[in-house]
């Protein structure tokens, strides 16, 4: 596939999301769950401590920036805004598909000035799992993480898209056993994460006995890329099939929930349709180490680093609130406190 086709198809995707359009049809699940007030909390509402400790360096807190990004005029400016914002606040950075960078040397900012910008910050790579089976291997994995200076892989798998997507590769047949040679092989941790269906339990315990770090649920509630796609198509048909699964997928907080119960020790990452520091907290005490934030925060970073720090200063605050008023002094406690059904 030629590289302006791939960044075409990523400056659509920024505009769609930019937009407000491909949602999902189902909800995040956290709206399910509501904490136990705490009326009279023994504690300093700005000592408590909501550090949490990610691929060996410690984070301010349990956030990770799961970017999204277009082609290469915008990125670059997008990028350089996240990476700056995740070391002013202390926060983890993932960033978007390396694909055309690898393949074509179009960057989009995903080079050595990442880790220039957040030399204290934990950044993820990206590609994506279809391609391990389509010329991706060992060696363009070391080079997503060389170029940015990564502390650790994220593969992606994205089927629900790729079905969707009228240039989409659907031939999976493979992909997993390039998928367990790959973490095997390559001399820095993988992480696995869906783009906004979930991850089973199923899946993601046989995804950790493949050697994978750590799992990132990535569940319905947020971006669904199997609408976006069908936004972004020309061809009736193609519009009417990707729309019959605007409900598909695992809402986020039942798959945090059941990948914990499966895997009692394994790192996971809750991200999915979290809107602000309350879902956030939910994600924390339903099983997740780390919470990751992509859609709410792009409009952020299309305007300035600041933008973006004030973002995430509201989520922390938020996040900082719900420890309060549920007695919580840091992030264990968090994981104890009091969680009902709302309904």
């Amino acid at each position: 596939m030629s590289d302006d086709l791939i960044l075409g198809r990523k400056d659509q995707h920024l505009d769609v999301v930019l937009s407000g359009g491909g949602r999902h049809a189902l909800a995040s699940g956290f709206d399910d769950w509501r904490f136990v007030h705490e009326a009279l909390p023994d504690l300093d509402h700005a000592k408590i401590d909501l550090g949490a400790d990610f691929l060996g360096r410690r984070l301010q807190a349990p956030l990770l920036i799961s970017a999204m990004t277009g082609g290469p005029a915008r990125a670059e400016a997008i990028n350089a805004r996240l990476a700056e914002a995740a070391q002013h606040l202390g926060i983890a950075l993932a960033v978007g598909s390396q694909r055309a960078a690898i393949e074509g040397g179009a960057t989009g900012g995903l080079d050595r000035s990442l880790r220039d910008r957040a030399p204290d910050t934990p950044i993820l790579a990206n590609i994506g799992a279809a391609q391990l089976t389509r010329g991706f291997g060992l060696d363009q994995a070391r080079r997503a993480l060389d170029m940015i200076g990564a502390d650790a892989l994220v593969v992606h798998l994205n089927p629900l898209q790729e079905a969707c997507q009228p240039e989409g590769d659907r031939d999976w047949w493979g992909v997993g056993a390039a998928l367990q040679a790959l973490i095997r092989d390559l001399d820095a941790p993988v992480i696995v994460k869906e783009t906004g269906a979930g991850i089973s339990a199923v899946t993601a315990q046989r995804l950790i006995a493949m050697g994978a770090a750590g799992i990132d649920v990535a569940g319905a509630g947020g971006a669904n890329w199997g609408l976006i796609e069908g936004e972004r198509a020309t061809d009736p048909a193609d519009k009417v099939h990707a729309a019959a699964f605007a409900a598909w997928g695992i809402p986020t907080a039942r798959a945090i929930a059941e990948a914990r119960n499966a895997l009692p020790e394994a790192l996971i990452i809750g991200s999915g349709g979290v809107r602000d520091g309350v879902d956030a907290a939910k994600a924390v005490r339903l099983g997740a180490d780390v919470v990751g934030m992509a859609s709410g925060v792009i409009q952020a970073a299309t305007v300035s680093t600041e933008a973006v720090v004030a973002h995430f200063q509201v989520v922390i605050r938020q996040l900082r609130t719900v420890c309060f008023c549920t007695d919580a002094a840091n992030l264990g406690a968090l994981k104890r406190a009091p969680l009902l059904a709302a309904r």
